[in-house]
């Protein structure tokens, strides 16, 4: 056993972080959307308590982003793909939205959040299909639109416990940032959303009877250290490799990867 962890579970939560990682510096999604998805089916076959699986993964998923979006970020900085300036207006709505998230996520219906998600993410991945292009007017909203913007990317991504890219990527492709930029830059707003999205969740879970003792709050720190290690070390792959696909593939991997956790979400709505 390391970290108080069977060696079958290290080695599952060390592929997640592996592929994850990739995910994350190809497509600028910080891989939490995958994290979520299979952390909770992973902790729920070794015994993890139902009522607080899914809360569980999504906090850890957001604290492993931490580390995957500094360093898939990096590789996209040093190459000039990130829009340091759209990262500056959007991140003070974005650690709003973050902590907010984190704070609501018990009081909403599952079942229709659950619903409203995979429409959304649905709608999204069907835009980049069609690659319909944005009017040659439409540019970035000023600073209170890019507040609003961020604070609603910070709170859904916190919710879901995604990096957020699925939202800030086709949000900047409507208003005519390039695709390559848009996913750089949406690395670079993993950090802000991770990091405000954890303490909140650090700060929900405080003290609350029945979980596991390797927790701070709802983050499981064993499974932190498993994922962070091997999506750090897979990041930058992802990174190289966008940067050697063209812009349209980009977008159909990016619409393959919303098209698959929509189904995943309404398969969740139906059978829970």
């Amino acid at each position: 056993m390391i970290f108080g962890l069977a060696w079958p579970l290290i080695l599952e939560l060390l592929l997640l972080g592996v592929f994850a990682g990739f995910v994350a510096g190809l497509l600028g999604i910080g891989g939490g959307l995958i994290i979520v998805v299979f952390m909770t089916v992973i902790l729920s076959s070794h015994g993890m308590p139902s009522q607080h699986v899914v809360k569980i993964a999504i906090a850890t998923s957001l604290a492993t982003i931490c580390f995957t979006s500094l360093s898939s970020v990096r590789s996209h900085h040093l190459r000039g793909a990130v829009r340091w300036d759209i990262v500056r207006l959007l991140v003070p709505g974005i650690v709003i939205g973050s902590l907010i998230g984190a704070q609501i996520v018990k009081a909403l219906p599952a079942r229709a959040l659950t619903l409203v998600f995979a429409a959304f993410i649905g709608f999204s991945a069907t835009q980049m299909v069609l690659d319909r292009k944005p009017k040659p007017s439409r540019t970035l909203p000023r600073l209170p639109g890019m507040a609003a913007a961020g604070t609603g990317i910070g709170m859904v991504s916190s919710l879901v416990g995604a990096g957020g890219g699925f939202i800030s990527v086709p949000f900047m492709a409507w208003c005519n940032v390039p695709m390559l930029n848009a996913v750089a830059t949406s690395a670079a707003l993993g950090f802000p959303i991770a990091f405000a999205g954890t303490i909140g969740y650090v700060i929900a879970g405080w003290s609350l009877p029945g979980l596991p003792s390797a927790t701070l709050g709802f983050v499981y720190l064993p499974a932190l250290a498993c994922i962070a290690i091997a999506s750090v070390a897979t990041a930058p792959v992802g990174a190289h490799v966008a940067h050697r696909l063209d812009v349209v593939l980009l977008k159909r991997i990016f619409a393959v990867m919303l098209y698959s956790v929509a189904a995943f979400m309404l398969y969740r709505s139906v059978v829970d």
